[in-house]
Protein backbone atom coordinates (compact mmCIF):
# COMPACT_ATOMS: atom_id res chain seq x y z
CA UNK A 1 0.00 0.00 0.00
CA UNK A 2 2.02 3.05 -1.43
CA UNK A 3 -0.88 5.32 -0.42
CA UNK A 4 -2.95 5.96 2.38
CA UNK A 5 -4.83 8.88 4.50
CA UNK A 6 -6.02 8.62 8.12
CA UNK A 7 -7.44 10.47 10.54
CA UNK A 8 -3.80 11.19 12.20
CA UNK A 9 -1.68 10.88 9.41
CA UNK A 10 -1.16 10.61 5.78
CA UNK A 11 1.62 8.87 3.51
CA UNK A 12 2.03 8.14 -0.39
CA UNK A 13 5.58 7.44 -2.83
CA UNK A 14 6.47 10.10 -4.77
CA UNK A 15 9.77 10.43 -7.49
CA UNK A 16 11.02 7.14 -4.98
CA UNK A 17 10.51 9.30 -1.88
CA UNK A 18 7.87 8.26 0.98
CA UNK A 19 6.35 10.88 2.50
CA UNK A 20 4.84 10.56 6.20
CA UNK A 21 2.53 13.53 7.04
CA UNK A 22 0.99 14.34 10.63
CA UNK A 23 -2.16 15.70 10.79
CA UNK A 24 -4.12 15.27 14.27
CA UNK A 25 -4.94 18.38 15.94
CA UNK A 26 -4.23 20.39 17.74
CA UNK A 27 0.35 19.47 17.43
CA UNK A 28 0.17 15.72 16.51
CA UNK A 29 -0.54 14.24 20.13
CA UNK A 30 0.64 10.61 19.87
CA UNK A 31 -2.17 8.17 21.24
CA UNK A 32 -3.60 5.29 20.34
CA UNK A 33 -5.10 6.26 17.42
CA UNK A 34 -1.84 7.80 16.01
CA UNK A 35 -0.07 4.14 17.43
CA UNK A 36 -2.41 2.06 15.32
CA UNK A 37 -1.95 4.62 12.09
CA UNK A 38 1.46 4.35 12.63
CA UNK A 39 1.22 0.66 13.20
CA UNK A 40 -0.46 0.55 9.42
CA UNK A 41 2.13 2.64 7.88
CA UNK A 42 5.22 0.76 9.38
CA UNK A 43 3.41 -2.96 8.08
CA UNK A 44 2.93 -0.88 4.90
CA UNK A 45 6.92 0.11 5.02
CA UNK A 46 8.70 -3.14 3.64
CA UNK A 47 6.91 -3.08 0.52
CA UNK A 48 7.53 0.24 -0.03
CA UNK A 49 11.48 0.13 0.12
CA UNK A 50 11.47 -2.20 -2.77
CA UNK A 51 10.70 1.57 -4.72
CA UNK A 52 11.60 3.87 -2.94
CA UNK A 53 15.32 5.48 -1.22
CA UNK A 54 13.99 8.02 1.29
CA UNK A 55 11.46 8.33 3.85
CA UNK A 56 10.75 12.18 4.86
CA UNK A 57 8.32 12.73 7.75
CA UNK A 58 6.60 16.07 8.39
CA UNK A 59 3.60 17.97 10.09
CA UNK A 60 1.06 19.76 7.93
CA UNK A 61 0.02 21.58 10.99
CA UNK A 62 0.99 25.17 11.67
CA UNK A 63 1.74 24.87 15.43
CA UNK A 64 4.59 22.70 14.91
CA UNK A 65 6.10 19.09 14.12
CA UNK A 66 4.11 17.03 17.21
CA UNK A 67 4.07 18.32 21.00
CA UNK A 68 4.11 14.58 22.46
CA UNK A 69 2.58 11.74 24.24
CA UNK A 70 -1.25 11.88 24.06
CA UNK A 71 -1.53 12.94 27.80
CA UNK A 72 -5.18 13.54 27.97
CA UNK A 73 -5.43 9.66 27.00
CA UNK A 74 -2.83 8.55 29.13
CA UNK A 75 -4.53 10.14 32.28
CA UNK A 76 -7.58 9.30 31.44
CA UNK A 77 -6.88 5.70 31.27
CA UNK A 78 -4.84 5.67 34.41
CA UNK A 79 -7.99 7.00 36.39
CA UNK A 80 -10.65 4.26 34.93
CA UNK A 81 -9.04 1.22 35.63
CA UNK A 82 -7.18 0.14 38.75
CA UNK A 83 -3.48 0.99 38.89
CA UNK A 84 -2.06 -2.76 38.18
CA UNK A 85 -4.16 -2.72 35.32
CA UNK A 86 -3.23 0.63 34.44
CA UNK A 87 0.51 -0.45 34.86
CA UNK A 88 0.06 -3.31 32.50
CA UNK A 89 -1.42 -0.85 29.79
CA UNK A 90 0.47 1.18 29.95
CA UNK A 91 3.81 -0.88 29.48
CA UNK A 92 1.41 -2.32 26.34
CA UNK A 93 1.12 0.26 24.90
CA UNK A 94 4.97 2.26 25.35
CA UNK A 95 5.93 -1.12 23.78
CA UNK A 96 3.68 -0.92 20.84
CA UNK A 97 5.71 2.98 20.33
CA UNK A 98 9.26 0.98 20.74
CA UNK A 99 8.27 -1.51 18.09
CA UNK A 100 6.81 1.71 15.70
CA UNK A 101 10.12 3.34 16.53
CA UNK A 102 12.66 1.11 15.74
CA UNK A 103 11.35 -0.37 12.72
CA UNK A 104 11.62 3.41 11.55
CA UNK A 105 14.84 3.98 12.95
CA UNK A 106 15.89 0.49 11.59
CA UNK A 107 14.59 1.30 7.81
CA UNK A 108 17.29 1.16 5.12
CA UNK A 109 15.79 4.00 3.32
CA UNK A 110 17.48 7.15 4.46
CA UNK A 111 15.27 8.89 6.78
CA UNK A 112 14.46 12.81 7.40
CA UNK A 113 12.29 14.52 9.86
CA UNK A 114 11.12 18.27 8.79
CA UNK A 115 10.28 19.83 11.43
CA UNK A 116 8.69 23.26 12.63
CA UNK A 117 7.40 24.79 15.56
CA UNK A 118 6.96 22.32 18.87
CA UNK A 119 9.16 19.46 18.57
CA UNK A 120 8.85 18.23 22.43
CA UNK A 121 8.50 14.63 24.04
CA UNK A 122 7.24 11.96 21.77
CA UNK A 123 7.92 14.12 18.38
CA UNK A 124 10.93 14.73 19.59
CA UNK A 125 12.00 11.10 20.01
CA UNK A 126 9.76 10.75 16.34
CA UNK A 127 12.29 13.02 15.45
CA UNK A 128 15.53 11.39 16.75
CA UNK A 129 14.67 7.94 14.51
CA UNK A 130 15.34 9.68 11.44
CA UNK A 131 18.85 9.68 9.63
CA UNK A 132 18.68 13.51 9.64
CA UNK A 133 16.64 16.17 11.04
CA UNK A 134 15.56 19.49 9.26
CA UNK A 135 14.49 22.08 10.59
CA UNK A 136 13.44 25.70 9.94
CA UNK A 137 14.07 28.43 12.20
CA UNK A 138 11.19 28.50 14.25
CA UNK A 139 11.19 24.73 15.74
CA UNK A 140 11.98 23.95 19.25
CA UNK A 141 13.45 20.75 21.03
CA UNK A 142 12.48 19.71 23.97
CA UNK A 143 11.73 16.83 26.89
CA UNK A 144 9.62 18.21 29.15
CA UNK A 145 8.58 15.05 31.11
CA UNK A 146 10.42 15.49 34.39
CA UNK A 147 7.63 18.00 35.20
CA UNK A 148 5.64 15.28 35.01
CA UNK A 149 7.44 13.14 37.66
CA UNK A 150 8.49 10.86 34.26
CA UNK A 151 11.18 10.27 31.52
CA UNK A 152 11.12 10.17 28.02
CA UNK A 153 9.34 6.79 26.99
CA UNK A 154 9.39 6.51 23.64
CA UNK A 155 13.21 5.92 23.20
CA UNK A 156 14.62 9.52 22.96
CA UNK A 157 17.10 9.16 25.94
CA UNK A 158 19.02 6.21 24.55
CA UNK A 159 18.87 7.71 20.93
CA UNK A 160 20.18 11.17 21.89
CA UNK A 161 23.08 9.29 23.39
CA UNK A 162 23.92 7.33 20.50
CA UNK A 163 23.98 10.69 18.82
CA UNK A 164 25.26 13.44 21.28
CA UNK A 165 27.02 14.01 24.03
CA UNK A 166 25.86 12.97 27.55
CA UNK A 167 26.76 17.30 28.85
CA UNK A 168 23.47 17.59 26.19
CA UNK A 169 21.50 14.64 27.34
CA UNK A 170 21.40 15.58 30.83
CA UNK A 171 20.69 19.29 29.92
CA UNK A 172 17.56 18.25 27.60
CA UNK A 173 16.51 15.37 30.23
CA UNK A 174 17.51 17.48 33.59
CA UNK A 175 16.01 20.68 32.99
CA UNK A 176 13.08 20.52 31.31
CA UNK A 177 14.12 23.62 28.89
CA UNK A 178 13.77 23.60 25.08
CA UNK A 179 16.76 24.18 22.59
CA UNK A 180 16.38 26.78 19.54
CA UNK A 181 16.90 25.77 16.20
CA UNK A 182 20.46 27.30 16.20
CA UNK A 183 21.16 25.78 19.45
CA UNK A 184 20.00 22.20 17.59
CA UNK A 185 22.66 22.89 14.80
CA UNK A 186 25.20 24.01 16.82
CA UNK A 187 25.34 20.73 18.92
CA UNK A 188 25.02 18.36 15.96
CA UNK A 189 21.27 17.66 16.94
CA UNK A 190 20.30 19.26 13.54
CA UNK A 191 21.82 18.80 10.24
CA UNK A 192 20.38 22.18 8.37
CA UNK A 193 18.36 25.09 9.60
CA UNK A 194 16.55 27.06 6.54
CA UNK A 195 13.94 29.72 6.77
CA UNK A 196 10.34 29.15 8.26
CA UNK A 197 8.13 26.78 6.63
CA UNK A 198 10.93 25.94 4.16
CA UNK A 199 12.00 22.24 6.22
CA UNK A 200 9.78 19.97 3.80
CA UNK A 201 10.88 21.86 0.87
CA UNK A 202 15.04 21.62 1.89
CA UNK A 203 14.20 17.50 3.00
CA UNK A 204 12.69 16.88 -0.78
CA UNK A 205 15.83 18.51 -2.04
CA UNK A 206 18.16 16.21 0.12
CA UNK A 207 15.96 13.07 -0.66
CA UNK A 208 16.43 14.19 -4.14
CA UNK A 209 20.39 14.20 -3.24
CA UNK A 210 20.49 10.94 -1.92
CA UNK A 211 18.85 9.32 -4.92
CA UNK A 212 22.22 9.25 -6.37
CA UNK A 213 23.69 7.13 -4.24
CA UNK A 214 23.55 3.15 -4.75
CA UNK A 215 20.89 2.47 -2.07
CA UNK A 216 22.68 -1.06 -1.45
CA UNK A 217 25.80 0.78 0.02
CA UNK A 218 23.90 3.50 1.50
CA UNK A 219 21.93 1.65 3.44
CA UNK A 220 25.19 -0.55 4.43
CA UNK A 221 26.59 2.44 5.08
CA UNK A 222 23.56 3.84 7.95
CA UNK A 223 23.85 0.73 9.38
CA UNK A 224 27.13 0.53 10.32
CA UNK A 225 27.20 4.29 11.91
CA UNK A 226 23.62 3.85 13.35
CA UNK A 227 23.03 0.79 15.89
CA UNK A 228 20.10 0.61 17.67
CA UNK A 229 20.75 0.62 21.55
CA UNK A 230 17.66 -2.45 21.92
CA UNK A 231 19.40 -2.89 25.55
CA UNK A 232 18.78 0.69 26.72
CA UNK A 233 15.54 0.50 24.86
CA UNK A 234 14.12 -1.87 27.13
CA UNK A 235 15.61 -0.52 30.26
CA UNK A 236 14.09 2.90 29.24
CA UNK A 237 10.53 1.25 29.30
CA UNK A 238 11.03 -0.55 32.94
CA UNK A 239 12.24 2.63 34.21
CA UNK A 240 8.89 4.70 32.71
CA UNK A 241 6.64 2.02 34.11
CA UNK A 242 8.70 1.68 37.68
CA UNK A 243 8.07 5.82 37.54
CA UNK A 244 4.73 5.94 36.53
CA UNK A 245 3.09 4.38 39.87
CA UNK A 246 4.78 7.26 41.95
CA UNK A 247 1.99 9.49 43.45
CA UNK A 248 4.11 12.73 41.39
CA UNK A 249 2.73 11.28 38.15
CA UNK A 250 -0.86 11.69 39.03
CA UNK A 251 -0.50 15.09 40.30
CA UNK A 252 1.51 16.02 37.37
CA UNK A 253 -0.80 14.58 34.86
CA UNK A 254 -4.13 16.03 36.59
CA UNK A 255 -2.25 19.40 36.87
CA UNK A 256 -1.43 18.96 32.72
CA UNK A 257 -5.46 17.91 31.82
CA UNK A 258 -6.73 20.85 34.03
CA UNK A 259 -4.76 23.47 32.80
CA UNK A 260 -6.73 26.35 31.02
CA UNK A 261 -3.26 27.46 28.45
CA UNK A 262 -4.06 27.42 25.12
CA UNK A 263 -0.29 25.64 24.59
CA UNK A 264 -0.15 23.93 28.31
CA UNK A 265 2.73 21.76 26.75
CA UNK A 266 4.89 24.48 26.21
CA UNK A 267 8.01 24.51 29.20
Amino acid sequence: MNHFKGDTLSWQVTDGVVELALHRTPCNEIGSATIVELEKFVAALGAMEAEAHALIIYSELKPGFCAGADLRELYRRSKEMAQADALKGVRHHVERIHAVMNAIDASPLMTIAAVHGVTFGGGFELALTCDLIIADKMARFCFPELRLGLIPSFGGIPRLKRDLGNAVVRDLLLTGRSFNATKAQQIGLVSQVVGEDEALRAARATAAQLRKFDRTTAAAAKKFIKPIPYEELNREIDLFCELFTHPAVEAGLRKFVESTDALPYLP
